[in-house]
């Protein structure tokens, strides 16, 4: 089960892993993490099992799984075949929210004095590899607490580390130096979140994450990407349907020129691209347009 359980919610305390999963709130009775490459991260536990985690309440850097002996040492490197670790990576992909337990084990700040606390909903917002502590490649989760969810209480909160920037004397206050011929260059991975409802997460597996308009597949260490895209807005004043017939497989380009209305629609699914045609939608057998949708979305550029 993807989000909250019944009869469970933040703060809850639990004396034993068993009691933990009985309440289903995280089902493996050992493994820190619980959920499929298919399907996503249900839960993680963070509990001390790997000394490269770093809790900031509202953020953790969580370690994914795998490569460690049996006294907690790292001896070989992880990867994201792991199951855990997979599941971790389509629940970033996907932006679907994981409930996070911590155990009294771990070092962080946050963790209770004894037993479990479930500490609320948080989304996988980036990943990415590194040499951890005992020089072996490891993979690192960033996770972020859903607005909303309580903060537990602890003795002292660490600070995110931010960019450091390098004070000017008093005279210079007024002259900050417009740029840097030769700057420094950091090399960093970042994900773009749309959260996806199961209608989404069906048209996309139908096209296998493939653009239906550029064809474009993006691939990314541990899966591919792409988005659902309305055809017909959600909310007022569109009201469009929540169904697999207003719901394209785009790649983030083409999702934001169909919601700008620079790309558009005829009833025979060709498009157009401001103005000009520019190829035809690709379909599905299984995937059927709603034409009305395609009309209202076309009625709403029509210039």
């Amino acid at each position: 089960m993807i989000g909250e359980v019944p009869n469970s919610q933040a703060g809850q305390q639990f004396s034993t892993r068993r009691l933990i999963h009985d309440a289903g709130v995280h089902r493996p009775l050992q493994a820190g993490i619980c959920g499929t490459k298919r399907a996503g991260a249900e839960s993680i536990v963070l509990s001390g099992g790997y000394k490269d985690d770093e809790d900031y309440g509202d953020v953790i850097i969580y370690t994914g799984h795998g490569g460690q002996d049996g006294a907690g040492n790292q001896v070989s490197d992880q990867s994201l075949e792991d199951s855990g670790n997979a599941a971790l990576v389509t629940s970033c992909l996907e932006g679907l929210p994981v409930r996070v337990v911590r155990g009294w084990q771990s070092r962080s700040t946050f963790a209770p004095s004894e037993g479990y606390r479930y500490d609320g909903l948080y989304r996988v917002t980036s990943y990415g590899s590194k040499l951890g502590i005992d020089g072996f490649l490891i993979w690192q989760f960033r996770m972020e607490a859903y607005d909303g969810t309580p903060m537990p209480e602890a003795q002292y909160r660490r600070e995110l580390p931010g960019p450091m920037e390098e004070p000017l004397v008093d005279d210079e206050r007024s002259q900050r130096p417009e740029g840097n011929e030769e700057p420094g260059r950091v090399t960093t991975t970042v994900q773009r979140i749309v959260r996806s409802s199961a209608v989404k997460r069906r048209v996309k597996a139908w096209h296998d994450n493939r653009c239906q308009m550029c064809e474009l597949r993006i691939e990314g260490p541990g899966g591919s990407y792409s988005e659902g895209a309305h055809i017909q807005a959600l909310g007022s004043p569109h009201n469009g349907p929540d169904t697999t017939g207003n719901v394209l497989c785009l790649c983030p380009t083409c999702h934001v020129m169909l919601d700008l209305g620079v790309i558009v629609l005829d009833d025979d699914l060709a498009i157009i691209r401001a103005g000009e045609a520019a190829g035809a939608l690709r379909t599905h057998p299984r995937h059927v347009i709603d034409l009305g949708c395609v009309r209202q979305h076309r009625e709403r550029w029509r210039r």
